[in-house]
């Protein structure tokens, strides 16, 4: 069931993120025949809160009214070292009697103050994975991914990927009609193509790493060339097996990932930035096809080369 919905407001909230779960939950569309929610917001001190862009909000309602909540919405605020106590036995409650919580962005971490993320998938905000990652080791953080559905937790990457999830979520529980026709009158699509992924903004450049800084120079300038572990280490003038022991200890990774990883960087920018056709996007890169160009770019970004054009294309 879902007919009543909470957003939680803590101080410095993002408008943004909570006017989505307003947007989405809060207005009446029963003259398109859509359902009407019973939408409130909610705090650990009902009042006048400051948003994080300095105008005032109006909560009326206290932590209390969760507990008659299907579905608790944290929007994103701040990020910070502890959360309301109230808040967080209300969630709690609300997860051990069967009902769902759904964050946006940083909202994530009020759901793992809660102990809500333990023994779970989720995903936040690309920028806050990691920080997400070592605060709660209890959870296995997804960051490439736009939402993640663990029920009766869903938790949503940065800013609009909670319309994302949101949608998501009405599709899940009150079936494709419902969510095409809230996604039809926020005109947005009811589903996006890919995950965070292909919004994360890597350098091409992106290693300091001070033994094989010339190696690495040569291989990005040589992008298309196929190289093999035994040239890279007669370059660097070591053993084939030191120089990928030490490769792996000093970027993290093997040649062959580093390299394709940059293939698939130099190829996200000629996209953005060029009306190459595919196929020569994948030769100049060193793909050498389209169809290898898709595999890593799915595997990569969870989209395709087409999508990330009409999306990123200059």
């Amino acid at each position: 069931m879902l007919k009543n919905v909470v957003a939680v407001v803590l101080e410095e909230v993002h408008p943004f993120e909570l006017g989505v779960a307003c947007e989405i939950f809060g207005l009446d569309r029963s003259e398109q025949g859509l359902p009407v929610y019973d939408f409130a917001l909610a705090s650990d001190r009902p009042g006048e809160l400051r948003t994080h862009a300095g105008f005032t909000v109006n909560v009326p309602y206290g932590a209390e009214r969760l507990a008659e909540a299907d579905l608790v919405i944290a929007a994103a605020t701040g990020i910070r070292d502890s959360y309301p106590i109230e808040l967080i036995e209300a969630l709690r409650a609300v997860v051990d009697r069967g009902a769902r919580v759904l964050s946006i962005c940083s909202g994530t971490y009020l759901l793992g103050a809660a102990g809500l993320l333990d023994g779970r998938r989720c995903t936040t905000h690309w920028r806050h994975a990691e920080d997400l990652a070592e605060r709660f080791p209890l959870t296995r953080v997804e960051p490439d991914v736009l939402y993640v559905d663990d029920d009766p937790v869903i938790t949503s990457a940065g800013t609009a990927a909670g319309i994302d999830a949101s949608l998501h979520l009405v599709r899940k529980l009150q079936g494709v009609e419902v969510a095409r026709g809230i996604a039809r009158r926020m005109v947005v699509a009811p589903h996006r193509e890919g995950g965070q992924a292909q919004y994360v903004n890597r350098p091409l450049a992106n290693e300091e790493c001070t033994s094989f800084g010339s190696v690495l120079d040569w291989m990005r300038a040589e992008l298309d060339r196929d190289w093999t572990v035994d040239q890279l280490a007669a370059r660097a003038h070591m053993a084939p097996r030191t120089f990928a022991r030490r490769f792996q200890q000093e970027t993290g990774t093997t040649p062959l990932r580093w390299l394709i990883g940059q293939r698939v960087l130099y190829a996200q920018r000629l996209l953005e930035e060029t009306t190459d056709p595919v196929e020569t996007v994948a030769a100049r890169v060193g793909f050498g096809n389209a169809a290898t160009l898709r595999h890593h770019f799915g595997r990569w970004l969870g989209t395709t080369p087409g999508a990330y054009r009409r999306a990123f294309g200059g």
